[in-house]
């Protein structure tokens, strides 16, 4: 056969192989990606299928590829290329993941693991194919299941915005934290009311909105302001008609009406609103590409950053050392345990007698993985009583976090509510339960590692932070002091009275971790 007649073929195979060699490697680089952090990948997927909250990140892949699709045209007019910068950004990936490790901190790791799947696309691709696909590899931040830290401040703004309506529509209502006692009743603006599920969902809506219905940004910023405001007043609405309702027809059946409307029905009515809202304001036409292309083309900085490629073998290679490396330092760091005394005590504390403890109702902090777990009632001669609550870790790491969700005073799934801050008292986080409404407990928190006393969980996450990244072993302690109130019994009253008796509160800690 003629050479002529092979040569459009073969030049054909020739242009499109860089791109079917890129993304074979690409795909099998996920692939083994996903394999590594396989323990963070499920447990993501846990959430995304049995939980509500979540439910909507089932659609985020689906979303992310036809991002993709939609921009197909503009991303093969470049060629992949390797890019050694590439690897920095993978470099700060895997450092988010093992910082998350580090601090047991579930979030961090997660989004450290998604982080590297747009990282290793900017090493193996190159930076004009990766700002072409900025968008949709950004998009996958909304992989990572985020926002129960929004869930106490939510409960608060829909319980008062709840009461405000209550209030508006001539009802008598008390408020106490996210309790909100009526004529028909008491109601709880509890964690699964609180709104968090559409306010995530509609975050990651008017994300994906923004990009593709509008060019400008002053639209896009508004636009997304709405997909914020709506849900949370929407959510204050609903909880107010389920009070309302109660007045005439009941708890029960204002109850089932609720259960009926709330779901995936009352979040398209929320989405319908928005788009109704927006629509007119829509300002990019149905034809117009997603991406700038001969903005892309003439950018200077991607052409310098073009001019510093990295042979395939090689940046393979170093990706693979940076994850290695960073598992490994993880792994280095889960062996850390700093030594235990065989037992602990509750010292002697001056003015206060150990009493039997007999709450009003049951209460228990929660501790899971500490080594060492204490819980003393006293009494002094006023009649003051204060719970102590004590544990003591040889280290942090998963299941046993001393700031982790679910730890402390207030134990989930248990007759104890939040129902707000209490007042501040040296450094310590101070909350107030209540068990159905009725009993209510104040409590503060501290925790205490080498030199830091304190109640912020970022602090202490940043400082076992620090000891895991110099592989240093130091214990880490809890410690809640705790009162009811009580008729003639103010709760906050004695626990100054006990905080004084005890004197500095991390030296105490300290005493009590020695073992004497």
């Amino acid at each position: 056969m003629p050479p002529d007649a092979v040569s459009l073929p073969a030049r054909a195979a020739l242009a499109i192989s860089p791109w079917r060699r890129g993304l074979v490697v690409l795909g099998l680089t996920w692939l083994a990606l996903i394999v590594a952090f396989a323990s963070d990948w499920l447990a993501m997927f846990d959430q995304w299928w049995n939980s509500s909250t979540y439910n909507h990140i089932l659609l985020i892949p689906a979303i992310i590829v036809w991002l993709v699709w939609q921009r197909r045209d503009a991303v093969v007019q470049f060629t992949p290329q390797p890019w050694r910068w590439g690897l920095l950004a993978l470099a700060g990936a895997v450092l988010l993941w093992v910082l998350g490790a580090f601090a047991g901190f579930d979030l961090l790791r997660q989004a450290g693991a998604v982080a590297m799947l747009p990282a290793s696309a900017l090493l193996l691709l190159g930076p004009r194919v990766f700002a072409v696909l900025l968008f949709p590899f950004a998009y996958m931040a909304f992989l990572v299941p985020f926002g129960d830290e929004l869930v106490p401040p939510l409960q608060t703004i829909t319980a008062k915005l709840t009461v405000a309506l209550v209030h508006a529509s001539h009802i008598p209502a008390a408020i106490n934290g996210v309790f909100i006692d009526t004529p028909a009743g008491l109601f709880e603006v509890a964690e699964a009311c609180s709104g968090v599920k559409f306010l995530i969902a509609m975050i990651a809506l008017g994300v994906l909105v923004g990009n593709v219905c509008f060019v400008s940004w002053r639209r896009r910023i508004a636009f997304f302001a709405l997909c914020l405001v709506v849900p949370i007043l929407a959510n204050g609405v609903r909880a107010w008609g389920t009070i309302f309702a109660a007045q005439y027809v009941g708890v029960e059946r204002a109850g089932g009406i609720d259960h009926l409307i709330y779901g995936w029905v009352f979040f398209a009515v929320v989405i319908a609103a928005v788009l109704g809202l927006s629509w007119r304001f829509f300002d990019r036409a149905i034809d117009e590409p997603l991406v700038n292309l001969a903005r892309l083309q003439s950018m200077p900085f991607l052409a310098r950053a073009e001019r510093s490629p990295i042979a395939l073998p090689l940046a393979l290679l170093g990706g693979t050392l940076l994850v290695l490396g960073g598992t490994a330092w993880a792994q280095a760091a889960d062996r850390l345990s700093a030594p235990m005394p065989r037992q602990l005590f509750l010292p002697v504390v001056p003015g206060w007698t150990p009493v039997a403890y007999q709450p009003q109702a049951a209460w228990q902090p929660h501790a899971a993985g500490a080594d060492h777990r204490l819980l003393r009632r006293y009494r002094d001669a006023a009649g003051h009583e204060v719970d102590v609550f004590y544990a003591l870790y040889a280290t942090q790491g998963e299941g046993r976090e001393a700031g982790g969700f679910g730890q402390g005073a207030l134990t989930p799934e248990t007759a104890w509510s939040w129902t707000g801050n209490g007042p501040v008292m040296d450094k310590a986080r101070s909350e107030r339960l209540t068990s159905g409404g009725k009993i209510e407990r104040l409590a503060l928190t501290w925790y205490r590692t080498g030199g830091l006393l304190s109640g912020s969980n970022v602090q202490l996450k940043l400082a076992n932070i620090t000891d895991r990244l110099l592989l240093r072993p130091r214990p880490t302690a809890m410690l809640i002091l705790s009162a009811e109130q009580r008729p003639g019994r103010d709760a906050a009253a004695a626990l100054r009275a006990f905080r004084q008796s005890i004197g500095d509160p991390g030296q105490w800690m300290d005493r009590i971790a020695s073992g004497r």
